[in-house]
């Protein structure tokens, strides 16, 4: 056992976790898994977007850095042309100094893009999404066209304040769906279409408030009815705000009184954690798809042998990796599309044998952003490391104090909040709120979508909860009128984390099966009123 540097928790390294160290190279972490994440997190910004100006054109554009950062940060027009050089600010190594002291000074001055992602079309305010077209606040997607506050959405097209559904369309407030069709508030569904309020459903269609049906249709709280009673009451509600929240909170009492499977695992081997799906070998995962060989992570697709990473896609042999894609034995990077070969790199693209660049396209064995020929490079990384050895920096990711981002600009407060005095206390950064946008509301939002005027998408509104504005595009008012749904009353960010509410925490409890009483493991802590079966017990009694 060892014990944590930061949360002082005594914490397991594994016989196969020393031998995975051993591969890479890099000592055993100092750090328990949940502050290895918690770190990484730091570097990740999906929501907090700003106007600034580009340090190269000068022209007005949406970012990811606030303007009070004193960043040399381009618009996404200027970073992918050839108008600069990433190696304009190469330096060489000081063996005198430690390195993320030397990494801080070059994060300063390199080139930063606005915002991380490629190949979107019309979509100005999105973040860590590639392939999106007509697109508005989303993060972390692929593929989406015509959607809004997403995150984590794949082919998803004409979707609103969804969280984790591949290949579904028309659904609003969804959360862990698969192919599911003009739906709203569904979780754990999968091939349902015109559904509402509705858990751990397949195959459904026309079902409200129900529980852990099978192809069924026109079910209401998990009673059948007859097609136009089915539309007399659901009319009833559709549309109208207050009916609607009234209705939901019935239809969560409703669920306590059903099985919950213990993990949402399918089609895996050998294999732990939580909403898993055609993975093989993979412990203490956490929303991974096609995975193998992989521990300790969240956000996983198509990757294999890998330790401690988030929001990774498409690579092999990686270790300590944020927010990046289609790696290849790369390690301590955050932000990276193609690269291989690679470590303790920020914001870099297609290229190859990197140590501490920021910000490069196509370049390959590079130290701080200075070139070399390969047998300079090999020979300098060595010596680097022997370096950072000496100063206890090797087999560290980056220090929260060197992220650009202030942690309640970052996906780390999501997951694990903080207060300012928290987060100052551990002399990290926070960025405190702008009084601008907190303005008295200019328009009053009518219960029933029916009533809502056109005028609603000049307006400021204000969150009910945290008092912060936000603004109704048109885009998502057609959207409202199309499904009949009534106007949101809080702000994007405010939803985001009602979604992220709801969700399981990323995290094992030790449980009984509520019906066979064998030890399971789940992502229901034992306190939960939940009742919580074994994969067994759940597929006899639901199937």
């Amino acid at each position: 056992m060892k014990t944590c540097k930061q949360c002082h928790i005594d914490f397991e390294v594994a016989h196969d976790d020393r031998a995975f160290y051993a591969r890479m190279k890099v000592p055993e972490p100092t750090l328990c898994p949940i502050c290895r994440d918690q770190r990484r997190l730091v570097w990740r910004n999906e929501r907090s977007l700003y106007k600034r100006k580009c340090n190269l054109c000068k022209k007005d554009h949406v970012s990811i850095y606030s303007s009070e950062k004193e960043l040399n940060v381009l618009c996404q027009e200027c970073w992918w042309s050839d108008k600069w050089n990433g190696m304009d600010y190469g330096r060489e190594f000081d063996f005198t100094r430690p390195f993320f002291e030397q990494f801080g000074e070059l994060l300063k001055v390199g080139g930063l893009v606005s915002l991380f992602g490629k190949n979107n079309q019309n979509s100005e305010f999105v973040q860590h999404e590639t392939d999106d077209k007509n697109c508005y606040l989303n993060a972390g997607g692929h593929y989406n066209e015509d959607c809004y506050f997403c995150t984590y959405s794949l082919y998803g097209k004409n979707n609103v304040d969804c969280y984790w559904i591949p290949y579904s369309e028309l659904c609003y407030e969804c959360i862990h769906c698969d192919h599911c069709y003009q739906s709203i508030k569904l979780r754990d569904c999968v091939d349902c279409a015109n559904c509402m309020f509705c858990e751990e459903c397949t195959g459904c269609e026309y079902c409200f408030g129900c529980f852990g049906l099978k192809h069924k249709k026109y079910y209401f709280f998990n009673e059948p009815l007859e097609k136009k009673e089915y539309e007399k009451r659901t009319a009833q509600i559709s549309g109208s705000f207050e009916n609607m929240k009234r209705v939901e909170a019935k239809a969560r009492q409703h669920f306590l009184k059903y099985p919950h499977k213990a993990v949402q695992v399918i089609n895996c081997q050998n294999s732990t954690g939580d909403y898993l799906r055609n993975c093989k070998n993979v412990q203490e995962g956490y929303l991974f798809e096609t995975a193998e060989e992989i521990k300790y992570g969240y956000i996983g697709f198509k990757i294999k042998n890998g330790m401690d990473m988030s929001s990774f896609g498409w690579g092999e042999v990686i270790y300590e990796v944020a927010s990046s894609m289609e790696l290849y034995n790369t390690a301590f990077c955050t932000m990276m599309i193609n690269c291989h070969d690679s470590f303790y790199n920020f914001l870099c693209s297609n290229s190859n044998h990197m140590f501490g660049c920021v910000g490069l396209n196509r370049k390959s064995y590079c130290i701080l952003n200075k070139q070399y020929s390969k047998e300079e490079y090999e020979r300098m990384a060595e010596r680097m490391v022997q370096h950072m050895k000496s100063t206890g920096e090797w087999g560290e990711f980056f220090p929260q104090t060197l992220s650009p981002f202030a942690y309640n600009e970052t996906v780390a407060n999501n997951y694990y909040p903080l207060s300012r005095e928290e987060v100052q206390k551990k002399g990290w950064n926070w960025k405190e709120e702008d009084p601008k946008e907190f303005q008295n509301q200019t328009y009053t939002i009518p219960d029933n979508i029916h009533d809502v005027k056109e005028a609603i998408t000049e307006a400021i509104l204000s969150c009910e909860v945290i008092g912060k504005n936000y603004r109704i595009i048109p885009q998502e008012l057609a959207f409202y009128k199309k499904m009949n749904l009534p106007i949101p009353h809080r702000h994007f960010e405010t939803r985001h984390m009602d979604r992220l509410k709801v969700q399981n925490p990323h995290m094992l409890y030790a449980r009984k099966c509520a019906k066979c009483q064998s030890e399971i493991q789940t992502t229901y802590s034992p306190d939960r009123p939940e009742i919580i079966y074994c994969e067994s017990c759940y597929l006899n009694e639901v199937y």
